[in-house]
């Protein structure tokens, strides 16, 4: 038997998981992105009072590390790294737009490319086969109106997340594009960390980063007079 915890606050909605056996036993969501940190917490304590499961009785954690707003990245990790310090516990570490895309695998019927916006005509994407194998790594990339025709000839791409809205506005291959919202939590966290921890994959809690994919800058503070 196996109990996850996960945890995603890298996307604008945050959500957090207890899964037993890839069963969802309970989950809870904020929607309010500036909340994040202050919700996490009381969140997580709410899942095992639901479940009256004892934390202590968790197997691992699973945390989603970007790309994706900076700050929600850093609250996911740091929380998810507390616990396995804590509790002595394995932390597994899962790619956002790996989530995302297997959220949407469904609607699919060839590729699948998430994307997070960026900004101005930015995003962050990364590309997969139906089956959530990578085609193309995370990376941030600038829109264009022929942006993914190299895959036209022979694929059909379905494109989904945040970054969606101003992709669609470019584009002109309405009919080879598939534009899907979707609906991301945690809860599609639970199948690729099942295989990390079946495999033993864990991550290092001492080295373990944020994958921001551009690096992250702090606005200095002016001295104060």
């Amino acid at each position: 038997m196996s109990l996850l915890l996960a945890i995603d606050t890298s996307l604008e909605k945050a959500s957090v998981c207890l899964a037993e056996d890839q069963e969802i036993l309970s989950l809870q969501t904020n929607a309010k992105q500036k909340d994040h940190a202050s919700w996490i917490h009381t969140a997580i304590q709410s899942l095992f009072a639901d479940t009256r499961i004892k934390m202590e009785a968790l197997t691992a954690v699973a945390v989603s590390i970007g790309p994706g707003s900076y700050t929600g990245i850093r609250i996911g990790l740091s929380s998810a790294k507390g616990i396995c310090y804590a509790l002595h516990k394995p932390l597994i570490t899962i790619n956002t737009l790996e989530m995302m895309a297997r959220a949407v695998k469904d609607e699919a019927t060839d590729l699948i490319c998430p994307m997070i916006d960026a900004r101005r005509m930015e995003v962050f994407y990364a590309l997969f086969t139906k089956s959530i194998d990578w085609v193309e790594p995370p990376a941030a990339k600038i829109l264009y109106p022929d942006s993914f025709e190299e895959y036209l000839d022979q694929h059909q791409i379905l494109f989904t997340g945040s970054g969606i809205k101003k992709f669609r506005e470019l584009s002109h291959n309405s009919k080879k594009y598939v534009f899907f919202e979707g609906h991301f939590d945690c809860s599609q966290l639970i199948v690729p960390a099942t295989l990390k921890l079946k495999n033993l994959d864990f991550a290092d809690l001492a080295y373990s980063e944020p994958l921001y994919i551009k690096e992250f800058h702090t606005t200095a503070q002016k001295p104060f007079k």
